[in-house]
């Protein structure tokens, strides 16, 4: 143990940085955070603030309020949130009592997130973003207090609407809208509320089927594909997932969401988490079993479960699927293909699967079972690239003279 730990709470750190250790946290990092913690107990001891009055957030104010962490400023106030967490679960610092409204927002959170599982069959990924919503709405129309649901108007709704939506430009995104129409008609099912306030979330305008689908060229994936394969930086893992859903048209929340359970080598299926909590098995390419093979064996550090995870210490999985979209932008800006649109998201690598089928002479039934659309009407978007088809059916055009 090194011999310059004076303080109580001194000891606590050695057994931080072994915890940090065992997270596969390299060991530069684990020297700088020591000194990071170091300089945090000198702070809490010059502030005369006792292990009882110690909080997270009181660590992390003297860490943002001190000159020699305006560098990474948001890095250091993490490491002290998480240094606090471990000195209560060692019993160095007594745990945060609980407010009423605390305790009341928890018992929602866990009844909401019942009923999106019960009633509406979503994946965990969805239940936290629809509930961050929910929340962001509870914080903004009460503050820290107690959450009076009852007392919910409409003109509240609107209210938080406009807060969360009034800074942006022409909006499209219809996501804030669709989990704030779920979570009121949850509370109206509930009894909470005497109206169903959904039916006051306006409606986004999304006039999608005005356009064609937004696709690259056969070419352009695999000009796309071999940069990142190539990239030095944790290129096997971002070359596997791309590859997957440009060979499967898997959406990114599927890809983020495979497990390494997932994969049956011997009979090379692969089992997809789908929207909806649907389930499908879908047969493993030959380029796409090497490609994640290589990645598992060469580049994969982890002890989780799930198939993709961060190269940075401590390997956790990602939250959702903006690294790949990350990846995307990355790899259009180093290769020089253009974008289909101003924003591209991965959902670009799906359309081009399925517009290059139609290209190829496959039929809309069997594109939509590629994509494992529920419905038909999700597939007719890519009827309108198929232009023999459309040719077929196109009435001549009238010429001045000719009877009608």
């Amino acid at each position: 143990m090194p011999n310059d730990l004076q303080s109580p709470l001194d000891r606590h750190i050695v057994t931080f940085m072994d915890r940090l250790t065992a997270e596969n946290y390299k060991p530069q990092t684990i020297k700088a955070y020591r000194g990071l913690l170091k300089r945090l107990i000198s702070l809490i001891e010059a502030a005369g603030i006792s292990p009882q009055d110690l909080t997270a957030e009181r660590a992390a104010e003297l860490v943002r309020n001190d000159e020699r962490n305006r560098r990474e400023p948001n890095k250091c106030q993490n490491i002290a949130r998480r240094f606090v967490a471990h000195l209560i679960a060692s019993d160095a610092v007594p745990a945060p009592v609980a407010t009423s409204g605390q305790i009341a927002r928890a018992a929602l959170r866990v009844d909401y997130e019942e009923y999106l599982v019960r009633q509406r069959g979503i994946s965990p990924r969805t239940i936290y973003h629809a509930w961050r919503f929910a929340d962001r709405f509870l914080d903004h129309r009460f503050g820290d207090g107690e959450a009076k649901l009852a007392a919910i108007s409409a003109g509240d709704v609107v209210s938080f609407l406009q807060h969360l939506l009034g800074r942006k430009g022409p909006y499209r995104d219809k996501t804030a809208a669709t989990h704030m129409r779920a979570f009121f008609q949850y509370l109206f099912q509930r009894g909470v509320t005497e109206t169903n306030l959904a039916l006051c979330v306006p409606t986004i305008a999304q006039r999608w089927d005005a356009r064609l689908p937004r696709f690259l060229s056969p070419e352009q994936i695999e000009a796309l594909l071999a940069w990142v394969r190539d990239n030095p930086k944790h290129g096997l893992r971002d070359h596997a997932m791309l590859l997957m859903m440009a060979r499967l048209g898997l959406r990114a929340p599927e890809v983020i969401a495979i497990r390494l359970d997932d994969i049956d080598w011997r009979a090379g299926e692969l089992l997809v988490r789908g929207k909806g909590q649907r389930y499908d098995r879908l047969p493993v390419p030959p380029d796409v079993g090497e490609a994640i093979a290589a990645y598992v064996r060469e580049e994969r550090i982890s002890a989780s479960r799930t198939l993709f995870v961060s190269l940075r210490a401590p390997n956790g999985p990602f939250k959702d699927g903006q690294v790949i979209n990350t990846i995307l932008k990355d790899a259009f800006a180093a290769t020089g293909v253009t974008p289909p649109g101003p924003y591209v998201g991965s959902h670009v690598l799906r359309h081009s699967l399925a517009t290059n089928m139609v290209r190829n002479g496959a039929s809309l039934a069997e594109i939509g079972d590629m994509l494992r659309h529920r419905s038909r009407a999700s597939t007719m978007i890519y009827a309108k690239l198929d232009i023999d088809g459309l040719r077929s059916i196109a009435k001549p055009w009238p010429v001045a003279g000719e009877a009608q």
